[in-house]
């Protein structure tokens, strides 16, 4: 896809994104003879994140570009020879050269979809070669889109569906690509918008964001702004001098506070007036620069009163520290009082917007009940993911040839399952998530109200579901957003929550089950 096409497209991951060592494997399957066999590689988790019960599928968008791109130049091809043995047979540098995904056959799970430890993400079948130097770009786009969408949709729950959530980590992300990732799959997950710009302008994540202390302390209250006129909001009137405005109001409202006109700080009130005259029609206060009480609440209200006279409504306030429960509900009263008593019944409900190191704990307090924030920026806790910054994703080889392969292994919970598979997943009459099937490719696919014996994981006898209903184009970002929304809304609580979730049950046909059972005790398939 041409760069002038996909917006996207010079964001997308390059083929030596990898580990050495899949260029390795593919000499040795192409010095053997076996680099076009069809192969089938299978995309999975083997634990739900966090310690929860349920994860977002997310990354396909990245993957399908990738494959779309993926095209081996020759200065990668160069490179691979200067790591590769030298008298590596130079035919094989180009058969390299040749190499696309023009073969490669997807099949995913929807992006913004519940996913299951077990139930493949992906399942990429193609020449064994090609999809074997699939495995790391794969796992890289997928694992940490999935596990920052997941972390997203947990703070979402947390939050409840009222509350505005602010991502604001490229900061603290892990390099530009990580930052890119989070914004993105954190909107997927659940958040509103982003503070990165790039996000936006590549991926269409609505961006928001004002002004930083910095902009404050850089006024002292001596600047004159070169036009310090603001017009009425209707557009009728003479213009009004806004910073004298706010002069006048200020004394009304430090009466009305019980504060000494010189107490508020003359700098912030500058910086407040300098921004309300770039932004009369989405002003917002950073409150905390100097002191909340003293000055950044009366120095906001001072400006947002002398905006109110000329038809403009300031947007909200910002706290970035101390505690923000309590500043909040105690500037609620304020602003309550003020709007009786000023007469602008606006400014009762003014947002206010909350940051500085906010995490789960820190979020449900937030969001309790008679919680008077609005808005929640979140940083540090959802783009790097602290309680567990890797999803653990695996890519095993399931056949070759139409043969299945299965990894037997000391640890049985690193055995992989056998052949091609499809999955469904098995609905209740409510509409909610029973439990994911997987059966082998070639099984009938089952009907709604069709009896089916099926292996839970462990089980020694197999048993009996009757599902109401089963589930079966690329969608757009916001199309996965509200599939996510959906899906978790669909989740029943108990796997819902993310504390001691039940464990959602994924379970093998009769079929499936017997073919691991004869390749677990060395029989052909």
């Amino acid at each position: 896809m041409a760069a002038e096409q996909d917006p996207e497209a010079r964001a997308a991951a390059r083929p030596l994104l990898t580990d050495l060592y899949q260029a390795t494997m593919a000499l040795g399957y192409w010095r053997a003879g076996r680099a076009r066999d069809a192969a089938e590689f299978e995309l999975f988790f083997r634990r739900c994140p966090f310690g929860g019960a349920f994860a977002l599928a997310a990354g396909l968008r990245d993957c399908v570009r990738f494959l779309r791109a993926f095209r081996l130049r020759d200065a990668d091809v160069q490179f691979l020879a200067s790591v590769l043995p030298p008298d590596t047979d130079p035919a094989f540098f180009e058969h390299l050269r040749a190499l696309d995904c023009s073969e490669v056959t997807v099949r995913a799970l929807p992006e913004g979809s519940l996913a299951f430890p077990g139930v493949p993400l992906l399942q990429v079948s193609g020449p064994l070669l090609v999809v074997q130097l699939l495995e790391t770009p794969l796992l890289c786009l997928v694992s940490y889109a999935s596990l920052v969408a997941t972390n997203a949709a947990r703070l979402r729950l947390i939050a409840g569906p009222e509350k505005r959530l602010l991502e604001m980590g490229l900061r603290r992300a892990q390099g530009p690509d990580g930052g890119l990732t989070a914004s993105t799959y954190s909107y997927l997950g659940g958040f509103d918008s982003s503070s990165n710009v790039l996000a936006g302008q590549l991926r269409g994540v609505p961006v928001a964001g004002t002004l930083a202390h910095s902009f404050v302390t850089s006024f002292s209250g001596s600047e004159v702004p070169p036009d310090p006129m603001l017009a009425p909001a209707a557009g009728e009137g003479p213009g009004v001098d806004l910073a004298a405005k706010a002069q006048v109001w200020l004394e009304q409202v430090c009466a009305h506070l019980g504060l000494g006109v010189q107490e508020p700080h003359p700098g912030e009130r500058a910086a407040f007036v300098a921004y309300a005259l770039a932004f009369p029609r989405a002003f917002q206060g950073l409150l905390d620069t100097y002191s909340v009480w003293r000055s950044g609440l009366p120095n906001f209200l001072a400006v947002a009163l002398a905006l109110g006279e000329l038809g403009y409504r300031a947007v909200g306030v910002r706290l970035d520290s101390g505690d923000l429960l309590q500043q909040a509900q105690e500037i609620r009263k304020v602003f309550r009082a003020a709007a009786a008593q000023f007469q602008v019944p606006w400014l009762e409900s003014v947002l206010i917007v909350v940051s500085n190191n906010i995490d789960e704990e820190a979020l449900a307090r937030l969001a309790q009940e008679g919680s008077e924030v609005n808005v929640i920026g979140i940083g540090t806790s959802v783009v790097t993911c602290p309680q567990q910054p890797s999803l653990g994703g695996v890519y095993k080889l399931v056949a070759v040839g139409g043969q299945p392969r299965m990894k037997l292994t000391e640890d049985p919970e690193k055995q992989t399952l056998p052949g091609s598979k499809a999955a469904f997943r098995l609905l209740g009459s409510d509409g909610s998530p029973l439990m994911d099937m997987l059966q082998l490719a070639e099984e009938p696919v089952p009907q709604a109200g069709q009896e089916l014996r099926v292996w839970p994981p462990g089980a020694q006898e197999p048993c009996t579901v009757r599902p109401a209903q089963l589930c079966e184009p690329l969608p757009s970002l916001a199309e996965s957003r509200a599939l996510a929304q959906l899906s978790l809304s669909r989740l029943s609580p108990e796997h819902r929550r993310l504390r001691s979730p039940a464990q959602y049950q994924v379970v093998l046909s009769e079929r499936l089950q017997a073919l691991v059972n004869s390749l677990c005790a060395g029989q052909s398939p």
